[in-house]
């Protein structure tokens, strides 16, 4: 497997040309978040990633993790791993100060998340649901759990999960059977068994904190009666250390396609006295709580596809420079020469890049907006940014990971029959990244908020206001770079008018024909991301632009960035008109086929 070296130069610019350095450092609370700081994080963090995380990789894949009587061991150097982790303060990046965060901007954090991601998939995924389980404890625990929980999980010292599926609901949490029965002392006995459980079990931490939706005795039926509960997989003392064993257990883990070190689990809870858990928020409004948690995850996963895409593009792009075989296209004689010198490899690399960096440019801008919902200094602006993060996160979790997919398959097809063995490391990163698609709501599932939630529901304000964004974005001409950009102005605005045309259907239709809206919610979504991904590529084209401009001389990055931007607008904008027939109408076949005919 090619060693991982972290995009540092492509993160700094998407940071810095896209998001803003310096309008991070504008709001209250990130003064002191400057250029230096942002380098040295991304510096240090790329060491960890590079040289710690990602050489166990390949050896999590292969010796997995193992269940032993009730205890999940991690494979070899993974408990090392995360100690340095753990001690380098990387799990208190972007949280609250005043329990040991270090207070930096979601923006920089997900950069350094993507590290984490590309580096080790399996390991990224304990980290990612902790933050999880941080995000709403913040924002829904009382005073007393935030003194006695917050400070641990910040310092990564324990950990946290989330417990929602059940084997009889799946995805329909209106299903969930858990029950919570409320006991003299104000706390409450969860019995019941939840499955899928990431980090469910491990040897990693001293306690786990589990986030665990279940019903109360007199619980209304449907999504209206869940309550959400902190489940400690220790008790806490009261000198904060943990204590007695609760009542809570990892009975099994399951054996899966990819993420062999990733520990998923079924848990079972109360198979005695009944595991103890507190109530976070209000009864009956657990899920409401639980989305504060469940947002954040579809966030970091659409994340975790912008990494593995990388990952697997940097393993082809390395790949095409030493694997020597045939002539390419026009040579004229000579030695074989190594296969990125063939065109069709070329374009394949290419759009593996291309996606990949449209990917992650949309990707930060959504955290962007997380800090902007938090620290903008008026109500208005705050609720701007709110309304943009609820809008963009189906996209970023359903296209990035969608696209991680098809570039660790691209990545594959580059290695030609070396891809298909597991020698290389190129299948491990398809494997790996095909539950993306799954976690935190199916693909499906995403589209359908996006159409019905998001849209729907405001009749496309939103939408529409960031298509106009879009559309209104100025791109000027120069001498160096006037043929690219005057293309990618075309290509970009045809893409925003037809999907501008996409989203008017979709705010009519929803409320006269649900199921074509639902129907057409996939094909929506995709365009979505494609002219989302392709205006963000086009912002990074007019920077590099402007810095050749500036600067009068054409760096490999800038051109090379100018030169993809170009790339994707060829290759990925010109799709977005062909999507507006299957959007308005590719829904008549998808209802009129009768189920004996499927």
């Amino acid at each position: 497997m090619t060693d991982y070296a972290a995009p540092v130069e492509d993160m700094r610019f998407v940071l810095d040309r896209i998001v803003g350095l310096d309008r991070i450092a504008a709001l209250p609370g990130y003064e002191d978040v400057s250029a230096d700081l942002v380098d040295a994080v991304l510096e240090e963090a790329a060491k960890l990633a590079g040289e710690v995380l990602a050489p166990l990789n390949q050896v999590g894949d292969r010796e997995r993790c193992r269940y032993e009587n009730g205890v999940v061991r991690m494979p070899t150097g993974f408990r090392a791993a995360y100690d340095q982790y753990r001690d380098g303060g990387w799990n208190g990046l972007p949280f609250d100060p005043d329990y040991g965060g270090q207070g930096l901007p979601w923006a920089v954090a997900f950069a350094v998340q993507e590290m984490w991601q590309a580096a080790n998939l399996s390991f990224g995924l304990c980290p990612l649901l902790n933050q999880g389980a941080v995000e709403l404890l913040q924002s829904h625990g009382t005073p007393e759990q935030k003194a006695a929980y917050l400070p641990k999980l910040i310092s990564g010292e324990w950990t946290g999960t989330m417990n929602l599926t059940e084997p009889q609901a799946g995805s329909d949490l209106s299903a969930v059977r858990c029950r919570a029965e409320p006991q003299p002392d104000g706390s409450y006995r969860i019995r019941g068994q939840k499955i899928f459980i990431t980090y469910g079990e491990h040897d990693l931490a001293t306690n786990i904190v589990h986030m665990t939706l279940a019903r109360l005795p007199d619980a209304p039926p449907g999504t209206r009666g869940i309550s959400l509960f902190l489940v400690p997989k220790f008790m806490v003392g009261e000198d904060g250390e943990p204590g007695p064993r609760n009542d809570v257990r990892c009975v099994s883990v399951e054996h899966k396609l990819g993420i062999h070190a990733s520990p998923t689990c079924v848990m079972s809870f109360g198979d005695d006295d009944g595991a103890v858990g507190y109530l976070v928020g209000q009864e009956n409004r657990g899920l409401a709580a639980m989305f504060t948690m469940m947002n954040n995850a579809r966030l970091s996963v659409g994340l975790e596809g912008v990494a593995i895409a990388d990952r697997a593009y940097q393993q082809a792009r390395t790949y095409a420079f030493e694997r020597v075989q045939g002539q390419s296209v026009g040579q004229d004689g000579g030695e074989p020469g190594p296969i990125i010198g063939h065109p069709d490899v070329r374009r394949m690399l290419l759009t593996m890049k291309a996606s990949t960096e449209a990917a992650r440019a949309l990707t930060y801008f959504a955290a962007w907006q997380l800090d902007l919902a938090k620290r903008a200094p008026t109500e208005a602006a705050r609720a701007d940014a709110r309304a943009l993060a609820d809008l963009l996160t189906p996209v970023v979790k359903a296209w990035c990971t969608d696209l991680g997919c098809e570039v660790a398959s691209t990545g594959i097809q580059v290695h030609g029959g070396m891809g298909f063995v597991e020698e290389t490391g190129a299948a491990q990163h398809l494997r790996d990244a095909r539950i993306c698609p799954i976690y935190e709501g199916t693909n499906g599932i995403q589209a359908a908020d996006l159409v019905f939630r998001k849209v729907g529901r405001d009749d496309g304000a939103a939408a529409l206001g960031f298509i106009e964004t879009m559309a209104d974005f100025d791109m000027p001409l120069s001498r160096q770079s006037g043929d690219d950009i005057a293309v990618i102005r075309l290509r970009l605005a045809a893409g925003v008018n037809a999907l501008r045309e996409a989203t008017q259907w979709v705010a009519a239709t929803v409320p006269s024909n649900p199921v074509a809206a639902a129907a057409a919610a996939g094909p929506y979504l995709k365009m979505f991301g494609m002219v989302a991904g392709g205006y963000m590529m086009a912002r990074a084209a007019a920077e590099a632009a402007s810095m050749i401009a500036d600067g009068g001389t054409v760096t490999g990055f800038l051109a090379g960035k100018l030169a993809t931007a170009r790339f994707y607008a060829d290759h990925f904008l010109a799709q977005a008109q062909g999507l507006i027939v299957p959007v308005t109408a590719g829904h008549h076949a998808v209802v009129s086929l009768a189920d004996s005919q499927f």
